[in-house]
C-alpha cells in the first residue's frame, strides 16, 4: 500500500486537469482495502475511487481522499472446449486485458481495444464500442462494500446493465468498490463485425478473425482519437441520446439523412452528428475545443482547467437543444471537488 499527501492528479486523468488530492492511496489487495476503509483516514475524509482517469473531469482540488486500486490477475477459473471464464483483478489496465484475451484467441471483448481505463471500470460504466458492450460477457462482478468491507458477489442480473449504465452508478453509487471482474468468453469465436465503420475497415485484412478486428478497431480509434498525452481528453464526452419512435419520425422529417441505430422500440441518435449539424466540430474556444476528427471528443489544448471543459459542453449542450430538442447527457463523471 502507497499513500501520498497533497498529491497532483495531472498524471491520473487524461484531460491533463493539474489538480491535487489531499491524499491518494494505491492497495493491491482485498485486504488492503478492507484495512483502508476501517481506518481514521477514511473515516474523517471524504473518499472518492478512481481506475485509470478516463472518464473523469476534475472540477477543484479534491479535499478529500483519492483511493486507486492495483489489484491485478487475469486467472481461467472456468472452462468448456468452447467458453473460457476469466476473473480479472480491478486495477487490470483494460487494454491489456483485450490484448491477452486477442493473443488466446478469447472471443467477446476485441471490439473493444484501445478503450483507456481499468478493468474495475467495465461494469460500473459498461463500457461499449463498434457494437459490443461488456455486458454481453460480464458474468459476475466481485466488490467490497463501503460501509462495512464486507466481501460480496453480484451476478450480471443484478449489476442491472444499460447503456452506458450500471447499478454501481445509479442506486448503488459509492457503496461499493469492484475488486474483480468474471468474463464469459468463446474459445476461437466468431466476431461481431456488423457496426458501419468496423464492417467497412475488416474489409482490408485477408479475414476476419479476433486478432484482426482487435487492430481493425485500433486503426479507426488511432483515425479518429486523440492521444490522451498529447491532447488531453476523455474519450467520448457525450453519450448518444435514445429517442422514442414519435421524436425520430420528427427528427427524421426535418433531417432524412440523420444517422441512427435501432434499439428495441427506440432510435439512438449519434451524438457526434448532431454537435457536428451545430457547427461544433473542430471549433476551439480558448485552451479548449472539439476534435476535429471527432466531434464527441472535447480536447484540452494545453493549460485548460475544469470549468473551461464544461464551459465547452454546456454551450455545445444547449446549442443541441435549440437546434434539435435533444439534452446531451455527459458520459464523463464530473468531480466538483
Amino acid at each position: 500500500m502507497k499513500t501520498f499527501e497533497n498529491y497532483s492528479l495531472l498524471n491520473n486523468n487524461t484531460f491533463g486537469i493539474d489538480v491535487q488530492a489531499n491524499y491518494f492511496i494505491e492497495y493491491d489487495s482485498v485486504e488492503e482495502l478492507q484495512q483502508l476503509l476501517r481506518s481514521d483516514l477514511l473515516r474523517e475524509n471524504k473518499m472518492f475511487h478512481i481506475g485509470g482517469g478516463s472518464n473523469l473531469l476534475f472540477i477543484n482540488d479534491y479535499q478529500g481522499v483519492i483511493l486507486h486500486s492495483k489489484i491485478g490477475g487475469v486467472e481461467a477459473v472456468e472452462g468448456t472446449r468452447t467458453k473460457v471464464v476469466l476473473r480479472v483483478g480491478a486495477g487490470v489496465v483494460w487494454d491489456d486485458f483485450v490484448a491477452y484475451c486477442c493473443t488466446k484467441n478469447y472471443g467477446g471483448v476485441e471490439n473493444l481495444s484501445g478503450i483507456p481505463g481499468e478493468v474495475g471500470a467495465a461494469p460500473v460504466q459498461n463500457i461499449g464500442a463498434y457494437g459490443v458492450e461488456a455486458k454481453e460477457v460480464i458474468s459476475k462482478v466481485e466488490c467490497v462494500r463501503v460501509d462495512n468491507g464486507e466481501e460480496c458477489t453480484f451476478t450480471a442480473a443484478q449489476c442491472r446493465f444499460g447503456y452506458r449504465d450500471s447499478v454501481f452508478k445509479r442506486d448503488w453509487k459509492g457503496q461499493y468498490i469492484v475488486t474483480a471482474v468474471y468474463f464469459q468468453l468463446t474459445k476461437n469465436g466468431v466476431p461481431n463485425v456488423n457496426y458501419g465503420s468496423l464492417a467497412e475497415e475488416i474489409k482490408k485484412y485477408p479475414e476476419v478473425t479476433i486478432a484482426n478486428v482487435r487492430d481493425a478497431v485500433l486503426a479507426i480509434r488511432h483515425r479518429k482519437l486523440p492521444e490522451p498525452k498529447v491532447l488531453g481528453n476523455a474519450g467520448s464526452f457525450f453519450m448518444n441520446p435514445v429517442v422514442d419512435a414519435g421524436k425520430f419520425k420528427e427528427l427524421q422529417g426535418k433531417w432524412p439523412s440523420i444517422p441512427f441505430y435501432e434499439a428495441g422500440k427506440q432510435f439512438k441518435v449519434p451524438a457526434g452528428w448532431l454537435i457536428e449539424q451545430c457547427g461544433w466540430k473542430g471549433k476551439s474556444v480558448g485552451k479548449v475545443a472539439v476534435h476535429g476528427s471527432q466531434a464527441l471528443v472535447l480536447i484540452n489544448k494545453g493549460g485548460a482547467n475544469g470549468l473551461d471543459i464544461i464551459n465547452l459542453s454546456d454551450s455545445i449542450r444547449q446549442s443541441v437543444r435549440d437546434k434539435f430538442g435533444i439534452d446531451l447527457v455527459p458520459e464523463v463523471n464530473i468531480i466538483f471537488g
